[in-house]
């Protein structure tokens, strides 16, 4: 039997290309940076837990796509970004929601296809929106958010502001014609644009080595002149450090610039992916030696900023917070049938 291809890996185990990434030194953060970006992930990682746990019982249908691992990615860009930057993703965007301050209630009633959902029940997690926060989707289509991601840095810079559009793709959208089409207008246009690739090294059940020739992803914009910065994306520290000098070039007018967060995700591709292309002991080890939320949680242990009690403390009070939002979600009504004929788009 021929043996299963995998990452690029070390002796010990971990990614080759990670490996470079984590040989940088994370900066140090406040007590109160630590602690909210403790609350931040486990917001995150409670809320994904329990939308699987919907999704088993039956209560979501079509796909659900889990963000489980990768929450130390979006926690330290968003610490950087302000009022009026514009972000967007694709299907795995339930996290990306909750880091720009978007009720759960509304994320989960989404989900569960409930009137009261951000897309009134008629979009599912594949098509969620809101301008009011800068979120911009949400979009069901592999890749199809990053020429829009563009174009909203092209907005930015046409009405002369110092915002920055942020576009996240995994490493499965990055090898399509449309992402090297927005790399050379958004050079070609200076536009103030970050290109965030999650590599969480699998697309879908395929490894990145398996399907791409050139697995150093923060290269891919070298021929269209953009700048780009491996990053370990398992560390919220070093994922803010290095979102802050892409967001700083950015609002200089320096941009575009291309992160690769090396990450990784926890559940397979989506809930009906069973992960069999990678072994149990791949993963556990990424959950015990890299978690995002334990290396926060053992930093403010470390630094004595909070106890093992007061931390179980605040798991207890997000669990309650993501608990009401499920009993709103399952309370609310079903969109009324008449819905099926608003928000439709028909050309004449």
């Amino acid at each position: 039997m021929a043996k299963k291809p995998s990452p690029r890996t070390t002796k010990g185990g971990k990614p080759a290309a990670r490996r470079k990434a984590v040989q940088k030194k994370a900066p140090e953060a406040t007590p109160e940076d630590l602690i909210q970006y403790y609350k931040d992930m486990l917001m995150m990682r409670r809320f994904e837990e329990k939308a699987g746990q919907m999704y088993g019982m039956g209560l979501i249908g079509g796909f659900c796509h889990l963000y489980i691992g990768q929450e130390a990615v979006v926690t330290g860009i968003q610490a950087e970004l302000k009022d009026g930057d514009s972000i967007l993703t694709s299907y795995r965007d339930h996290a990306h929601m909750l880091a720009c301050d978007i009720d759960p209630k509304v994320i989960l009633a989404e989900l569960t296809g409930r009137s009261t959902g951000i897309s009134k029940g008629k979009g599912g997690s594949m098509h969620m929106f809101s301008v009011e926060h800068g979120f911009y989707g949400g979009h069901g289509i592999v890749g199809a958010q990053v020429p829009i991601g563009a174009g909203l840095g092209f907005a930015h810079k046409y009405r002369g502001t110092d915002n920055v559009s942020v576009v996240y793709f995994g490493d499965g959208a990055v090898n399509q014609g449309q992402v090297y089409e927005s790399f050379n207008m958004a050079r070609l246009w200076n536009l103030p644009v970050i290109f965030v690739i999650e590599n969480n090294q699998y697309a879908m059940g395929t490894s990145l080595a398996r399907a791409s020739s050139e697995v150093e992803l923060f290269r891919r914009g070298e021929s269209f002149k953009i700048e780009g910065e491996a990053v370990d994306g398992m560390d919220v520290l070093a994922v803010r450090e290095a979102a802050s000098r892409a967001v700083a070039k950015c609002r200089a007018g320096e941009g575009p610039v291309l992160l690769e967060m090396k990450t990784y995700r926890y559940r397979g591709h989506s809930m009906s992916d069973p992960a069999k292309y990678r072994s149990k002991e791949e993963v556990s080890k990424m959950r015990a030696e890299f978690d995002p939320i334990d290396q926060v949680k053992n930093r403010i242990l470390d630094n004595k900023i909070m106890t093992e009690d007061e931390l179980k403390a605040i798991d207890k009070e997000i669990k309650a917070v993501v608990s009401e939002a499920a009993d709103f979600a399952t309370t609310s009504p079903e969109p009324d049938p008449s819905e099926l004929y608003t928000d439709v788009l028909v050309a004449e």
